[in-house]
């Protein structure tokens, strides 16, 4: 089983993000299982969204406590927070920063990998709101090739449906994502 751990603040899509690549695993023929995990319910919070996958179906029902993955779609909250916590000796962080501040990021271990990719930026640019949720879904697809670009595409197409144009510039948004990974890295 895989299990990946969203870090954001209330309003930054961790909940959709976790979702959309859950249906993207599900697209693939595995099991998944994706859930919110938040106290205080006011914009702007810090909040965690956790997402398990498998060959074989999902019984166990608490939070990620030591993750394969950790998707963070706000960078300010690792100065507050341990976001790495529990990430497993095999791990990939996939954060949404510029690729040149990387040292300011510790990993406990030398063989967890991290990778950095702007994707507020780039949401601003495509989608036109600072939203880098979908950006770091396509890093994520790039980073560990655990999801196809392909089922990825689908989800999201499928989670903004009723919002047209929306679903298109996520689309664009992921394929971005994606290709910033696989040329800087």
């Amino acid at each position: 089983m895989k299990e990946v751990r969203v870090h954001a603040r209330a309003g930054q899509g961790a909940i959709t993000t976790a979702g959309v690549l859950g249906s993207a695993i599900f697209k693939s023929g595995r099991y998944s299982y994706a859930f919110p995990y938040f106290g205080a319910a006011r914009m702007g919070a810090p909040m965690n969204a956790f997402l398990r996958y498998d060959e074989k179906q999902i019984r166990l029902r608490c939070q990620v406590y030591e993750p394969d993955y950790v998707l963070i779609v706000d960078k300010t909250l690792t100065y507050g927070y341990d976001c790495f916590a529990g990430l497993k000796s095999d791990g990939v962080v996939v954060i949404d920063d510029d690729k040149e501040n990387l040292s300011n990021y510790k990993l406990p271990q030398s063989s967890q990998k991290l990778f950095a990719v702007p994707a507020s930026r780039i949401a601003q640019e495509v989608i036109g709101r600072p939203l880098g949720n979908t950006v770091i879904l396509g890093a994520f697809a790039a980073a560990t090739g655990d999801v196809e670009l392909e089922h990825l595409l689908e989800a999201v197409a499928e989670r903004f449906s009723a919002k047209g144009v929306v679903a298109e510039k996520n689309q664009e948004a992921v394929k971005k994502g994606f290709d910033y990974i696989k040329q800087n890295y």
